[in-house]
């Protein structure tokens, strides 16, 4: 299975939530079974790496992250299985872009969030405090989301 994860930049919560899925995959010995990436519906960052802040919580709380900013392309939208986005702007975006027979393809990744849906937070002109409330948001939600796709693959 393919996994998108889409913010706007790709240089906070996307590449973050590329990390903690991988991370998850690899310990579960399931990556073989996924391939995961995450883009920006922007074209702010293209080629940089993810913001520090991003990279030192990922790995004060043990994942590692590894990627180069790149923009939302309309290929993505055949090219992935499913596509999680960060907030309700870039769920208008993703949908204005894509074909409409790739909509059930997108969602909100909050949308398997046990705490409720909504927006993952940017917490790009955030303290500390914001980067480790947004890694506890992906890191729950992407438990969900990741039992969510085993179940659905066991009973396709």
């Amino acid at each position: 299975m393919r996994v998108l994860f889409v913010c706007l930049g790709n240089i906070c919560r996307s590449p973050l939530a590329e990390a903690i899925f991988q991370s998850k995959v690899s310990r579960l010995d399931l990556a073989d079974r996924f391939f995961v990436d995450s883009c920006g519906t922007s074209n702010y960052n293209l080629g940089c790496e993810p913001d520090p802040r991003t990279a030192a919580n990922a790995k004060k709380n043990g994942v590692s992250v590894h990627h180069i900013a790149r923009q939302l392309e309309p290929e993505d939208f055949a090219a992935f299985d499913k596509i999680l986005v960060m907030d309700r702007r870039n769920l208008r975006e993703a949908m204005s872009v894509s074909d409409e027979r790739h909509h059930s393809k997108i969602s909100l990744l909050r949308d398997f969030d046990p705490f409720g849906s909504g927006d993952v937070p940017d917490p790009y002109y955030g303290t500390e405090k914001d980067f480790q409330a947004v890694f506890e948001i992906l890191d729950r939600t992407v438990d969900n989301l990741l039992s969510d796709l085993q179940k659905r693959k066991t009973s396709s």
